[in-house]
């Protein structure tokens, strides 16, 4: 005997419909809007799978409704091995429409990625999503509607960040060490190092370099011979048996 079929409970679209018209209102009523930040890998190693550097460039608004009710989940601040650390953790619910139509179409993505951020403006602090839950609730008439996203409190790992947010570029790049900021450059703001080996190329920067040097390591070389001996001695015979 197979189900009912004058009872459609997993395969009406008119209710399927209402329920997340009903998930999207809620969200837009008692969510706040927020900042998504799309991760981007720089010179990904793919066989290894390690990348270069992330680069934020990126900004999307949407509207998520925050699900800790009591403050923030996690350890919080506490005393480990390396010193102080602060790990807070924030669980939100996007609407699968909602994030499609503000993310997901403008940025290629299908649903929330994990190592993206979002940007919480309460505290003005950025969490990176750890995990995404695409089944909050368990098909609802047979389709799903929103997503649970946990996060966690953002560490900083010399990332880029050029938003065009001052919130957050300013904040964040201010921490970076990277050495980028000390590389050669010529009078127009061209750099002359480049990422891989730190090569200088002559004929891209138009930069002209003395061939012949004026050093004088022969001259040193040649006098330090007066005061060191470099001859080999056998350390296992007696003193001062030569190699």
């Amino acid at each position: 005997m197979t189900v009912n079929p004058y009872f459609t409970n997993f395969s009406s679209s008119g209710e399927q419909n209402l329920i997340a018209s009903l998930v999207i209102e809620s969200i837009a009523m008692y969510g706040i809007n927020l900042y998504y930040l799309p991760r981007n890998l720089t010179n990904e190693n793919t066989t290894f799978r390690e990348q270069g550097y992330t680069v934020y460039s990126n900004t999307y608004t949407t509207a998520m409704y925050i699900k800790n009710v009591d403050g923030f989940d996690g350890e919080g601040e506490f005393l480990s091995s390396f010193g102080v650390e602060v790990r807070e953790q924030l669980t939100l619910s996007s609407a699968v429409y909602t994030f499609a139509n503000n993310v997901g179409t403008p940025a290629g993505i299908s649903r929330p990625q994990e190592g993206d951020l979002v940007f919480f403006p309460l505290n003005n602090a950025l969490y990176q999503i750890k995990y995404v839950n695409i089944r909050p609730v368990f098909y609802q008439f047979g389709a799903l509607q929103f997503y649970d996203v946990n996060c966690e409190l953002f560490e900083y790992s010399n990332e880029v960040f050029n938003t065009g947010i001052a919130a957050i570029d300013t904040t964040y790049n201010n921490y970076s060490t990277s050495s980028t900021s000390f590389d050669m450059t010529t009078e127009d703001g061209l750099r002359l190092l480049t990422e891989d080996g730190f090569e200088m190329y002559e004929e891209e920067y138009d930069v002209t370099f003395n061939s012949t040097p004026n050093n004088e390591n022969e001259t040193f070389a040649n006098s330090v011979l007066n005061y060191v001996d470099f001859t080999a001695v056998d350390p296992f015979s007696e003193y001062g048996n030569k190699i």
